[in-house]
């Protein structure tokens, strides 16, 4: 049961652009960067047409020991969508795109496997995670492929949910639509989103890739904790090719323009930057998004929760507001609007999947509209300790069916060769040193025997799936089914 908690500094009243208490504000996010054991974290609060709050907190990396500050560069991952969303609502607004628009009018080589949906679907579809693809992560995450192979690849796959029945979060129908942006346009992605959008707004410190931060010192490094609870360093993710689902680099200062923006929009030459009705459409719901038991937890002033074009929309006590959110190696980026209020805030983090966004974003929210007191950080934390025993379940079930002293059907060298699959490509299975080595892009693993055919991918970025295999009526390796974030079954060809 979580217990409603107060201390001192959830006390203050609403705030307001003149009235708003900084030490009060420092010392919640102080909190909160202790409890969550996350490095640093930069913030801008926005209220009516002011920043009320803009500072950094902790350091940009444990090793090098450097302060957050205000410019500080973050990646805020999928809190691109928001940008890809506005350039076409600009592009809509001069007549040149429209939201249900037929995305092979400006990219010719999307398509996908039902041809009924294929017919139908919009852009409108793409920018609201409708189609019925799932995710499949794997598919950009470090691909190797570019985007216009990416996305011929995906015209191979079988729908997962009926078309516009379901909301399955898809990050590659979102480069579909930054190249639409590119056509309609005649500009790159990233030059439209930077003419149109960020030379107008003033936002002169935001990039599209790493490769545009690498020599700037004022940055942030990704941390991930081990298993002490201690943050360490990690690699970053390479973003070398602009994204319109996710690669954007920006700065709290940067930011807080951006939301301000979809707060007030903004007037030049006497004309809004968008039009009224378009901004409103980007904000409006399009499709549900079920809410789960982990959900009822970490939400629990939320009734409905819905996605828009780039933004998720819930109610929370009693107010409308529009988040989303953005994660990628070792770092965690948060947008959250509250429009009546024309309240907005900015949270960027250094630490792989924390969960601190959430929480201080609803402790600040309370603070902010003198809301009832909730101890965020316990309710997050227990959401998130539920979510960790749902995964041991699941992986105590999986034990329960599995079948100890079993040996696999063929010599291991039977199960050698190359599977394939129209979209996945290539996975190569090698005998080396008495083990099956497991080869697909950069991915490398030696296979451990499950029981049976079935084999476990020992790889953390794939969540360890099960790896099985199907004879044919000769006895001889015929398919490979992985398990888990793939999900899909290879035919051998050789």
């Amino acid at each position: 049961m979580i217990l409603l908690l107060t201390i001192p500094l959830y006390l203050t009243p609403p705030a307001h652009a003149d009235d708003l208490n900084p030490r009060a504000v420092d010392a919640l996010i102080e909190h909160a960067l202790k409890r969550w054991h996350v490095p640093g974290v930069a913030v801008a609060i926005v209220r009516g047409d002011k920043v009320i709050y803009l500072k950094g907190h902790g350091v940009r990396s444990v090793e090098k020991g450097a302060p957050v500050t205000p410019d500080t560069l973050f990646p805020i991952a999928s809190c691109t969508k928001s940008f890809t969303t506005a350039a076409m609502a600009l592009l809509i607004d001069e007549g040149k795109m429209r939201w249900d628009d037929p995305p092979q009018k400006y990219v010719p080589y999307f398509h996908l496997s039902d041809p009924l949906v294929d017919r139908e679907v919009t852009l409108r579809d793409l920018v609201t995670h409708r189609t019925g693809l799932r995710d499949h992560r794997l598919m950009w995450y470090r691909s190797p492929w570019t985007p216009e192979e990416r996305i011929r690849r995906f015209a191979h796959l079988p729908l997962d949910k009926p078309f516009r029945t379901a909301f399955q979060y898809q990050s590659t129908m979102f480069t579909v639509a930054g190249l639409a942006v590119a056509k309609a346009s005649g500009l790159s992605w990233a030059d439209f989103v930077q003419k149109r959008l960020l030379d107008p707004l003033d936002m002169k410190a935001t990039h599209f890739t790493t490769t545009e931060i690498a020599e700037l010192a004022d940055k942030a490094y990704p941390h991930q904790l081990d298993a002490e609870k201690k943050p360490r360093l990690i690699g970053w993710y390479p973003m070398e090719t602009p994204e319109p689902a996710g690669s954007i680099h920006s700065n709290a200062r940067d930011l807080a323009k951006w939301l301000l923006f979809q707060l007030n929009n903004k007037i030049i030459e006497g004309r809004p930057l968008i039009s009224a009705h378009n901004l409103e459409a980007m904000h409006t719901p399009q499709v549900i998004i079920p809410m789960d038991a982990i959900d009822r937890i970490e939400f629990p002033g939320t009734n409905q929760m819905s996605y828009g074009m780039g933004w998720v929309i819930q109610d929370h006590f009693g107010h409308r507001l529009l988040q989303h959110a953005g994660a990628i190696d070792g770092f965690r980026c948060h947008f959250t609007l509250v429009p009546k209020c024309r309240l907005g805030i900015v949270l960027l983090c250094n630490l792989h999947q924390t969960r601190m966004n959430i929480a201080l974003s609803n402790s600040l929210l309370e603070m902010l509209l003198g809301l009832p007191p909730h101890d965020w950080n316990a309710i997050v934390t227990e959401a998130q300790h539920r979510d960790e025993e749902e995964a041991k379940q699941k992986e105590r079930e999986k034990q329960k069916h599995r079948h100890f002293d079993t040996r696999p059907s063929r010599e291991l060298a039977g199960y050698t060769g190359a599977y394939e699959h129209p979209a996945y490509g290539t996975v190569r299975i090698r005998l080396e040193n008495g083990r099956l080595i497991w080869q697909w892009q950069r991915w490398r693993a030696a296979l451990e025997h499950y029981h049976y055919d079935t084999f476990l991918l020992p790889i953390e970025d794939m969540g360890k799936p099960l790896v099985v295999f199907t004879l044919d009526a000769k006895g001889a390796a015929a398919r490979m089914k992985v398990l888990g974030d793939l999900g899909v079954e290879f035919k051998r060809s050789r």
